[in-house]
């Protein structure tokens, strides 16, 4: 049961930067844009807190990807240009 709250917090935390995003970039005033951005950096720091316990409690694991494999993809993307 925490495992599926802490997955929704996070979906929602998730979708909630990217209004904010879209509204701090969007916004042409200066006022707004702050407080928007304020609401971003917030909502950013929940999302980390709660992907920090997520990890703490090994219910979302983390690959490490090898260098050959970052390289292998980015040669594909500039060959499908």
């Amino acid at each position: 049961m925490d495992k599926l709250l802490f997955e929704e917090m996070l979906l929602l935390l998730k979708s909630n930067v990217e209004v904010y995003v879209h509204g701090t970039l969007e916004s042409s005033n200066p006022k707004v844009r702050k407080a928007l951005k304020n609401g971003l950096d917030e909502t950013m720091q929940m999302q980390e807190d709660i992907f920090n316990k997520m990890t703490e409690y090994n219910w979302y694991q983390v690959k490490n990807i090898k260098c050959t494999e970052i390289e292998k993809t980015y040669e594909n993307l500039k060959q499908n240009k």
